[in-house]
């Protein structure tokens, strides 16, 4: 039963996106699932269909739900991580933000890398590797590989199996983008080169040798960075 707004300090709308966030989280409506319609949501928890509304646009600002016009509301993907959930895009010194991220990943990604090895599973090394193909062509092509490298590092973290990792990724997307856009993609053999030692490693399930592997790869973006 919801309380009343005096009582919990909270709106209703609130409360109900609260209710409705529960749910999701105890696996009633999963990751892809569409939410009942406004009219069922509201009969279910006995309140008007404009608290529904707005406890569901409170929901979509956090990303918890996804609304897809003329077909209706979904379970986000990725539940309560937005794409930039520090803020990034609003630091105006990007050559600043690019080291101090960079330094971040150095902090990180070698371990990351060392979990993947001793977790990942063959499908997922067979996914890296393929991402791996699609990189080397694309850079060989001299087109811009961002979106692969991005779904690489990303392949990499989930592939840990820490469940806090993969809250850490948008801060690794936004990372390699600033990277790219400011090197002009100018490493280029040496990048085809370390993802290939990266996921070799992962897959011989060699933790120190996939984490060294990650080092020379950031130490390259490093030094290209000039830091």
């Amino acid at each position: 039963m919801l309380e009343s707004s005096q009582q919990s300090g909270q709106s209703l709308a609130q409360q109900v996106a609260n209710k409705i966030e529960s749910l999701i989280k105890e696996q009633r409506y999963k990751t892809g699932d569409k939410l009942p319609n406004e009219f069922e949501l509201a009969t279910e928890l006995t309140v008007g269909r404009g608290t529904i509304r707005e406890a569901i646009k409170l929901l979509a600002a956090r990303n918890v739900v996804v609304i897809q016009r003329g077909k209706g509301t979904f379970v986000s993907k990725t539940p309560g991580i937005t794409e930039d959930p520090l803020g990034l895009s609003f630091i105006s010194d990007k050559k600043r933000l690019s080291s101090d991220l960079m330094d971040v990943r150095v902090m990180i990604e070698p371990e990351i890398a060392k979990l993947a090895a001793e977790n990942a599973t063959s499908e997922e090394v067979e996914q890296m590797e393929k991402i791996c193909d699609e990189i080397a062509t694309l850079i060989h092509a001299n087109e811009n590989h961002e979106t692969k490298d991005i779904e690489l590092h990303s392949a990499i973290a989930k592939s840990s199996k820490n469940v806090v990792v993969p809250s850490l990724i948008p801060i690794i997307q936004t990372a390699i983008s600033l990277f790219i856009n400011l090197t002009n993609r100018s490493l280029k053999e040496e990048t085809i080169e370390t993802h290939r030692q990266i996921v070799e490693a992962i897959k011989n399930k060699d933790g120190e040798a996939a984490k060294k592997a990650m080092q020379r790869h950031l130490g390259y973006n490093k030094e290209e960075l000039n830091l």
